[in-house]
């Protein structure tokens, strides 16, 4: 009878939004992103779309937000790699520092590749000092067409 009305009142906590959500729901496609709650205040009853759109605009503002992102979505990861290249461009610093945290978050099998040839390019980088495998991650982003450079032309 207690762990009925637990599992009762548990449900209708997350359902009402009361508790902080720390990964999409079960069965969602990706159900094994997991974040940090503490550093995205994301409440239960959020719907996944909406979620995604929160911890990209989190990254957008703040990137390093991303080293708290386990399997981080496509999306999630377009977002790290908008300020990557835009620092990139405006040679600002910590370039670098944004380049670890994707070569970090490439460490687990299940991060869905975002651009072709991603994985094996920071594959290719392993037992490298981090600094250069930074710079090689930079250097083959650089050497590809940016997918943010997109012109929209009308026919």
């Amino acid at each position: 009878m207690t762990s009925t009305l637990l599992a009762w009142l548990r449900h209708l906590s997350r359902v009402c939004g009361f508790e902080t959500a720390d990964a999409f729901p079960p069965g969602h496609p990706y159900a094994r992103t997991r974040w940090n709650g503490a550093y995205f205040d994301i409440a239960s009853d959020v719907k996944p779309e909406q979620i995604e759109n929160r911890l990209c605009e989190a990254i957008s503002n703040t990137p390093l937000v991303f080293a708290y992102i386990t399997n981080p979505t496509p999306r999630m990861q377009r977002a790290l790699l908008a300020v990557l290249e835009q620092r990139m461009r405006n040679n600002r610093g910590r370039a670098t520092e944004l380049a670890l945290l994707l070569i970090d978050a490439y460490r687990s099998p299940h991060v869905t590749e975002v651009l072709p040839g991603l994985r094996a390019a920071i594959a290719s980088t392993a037992g490298q000092d981090e600094g250069d495998r930074a710079r090689a991650l930079m250097a083959y982003l650089s050497s590809m067409q940016s997918p943010f450079d997109v012109i929209d032309a009308r026919p």
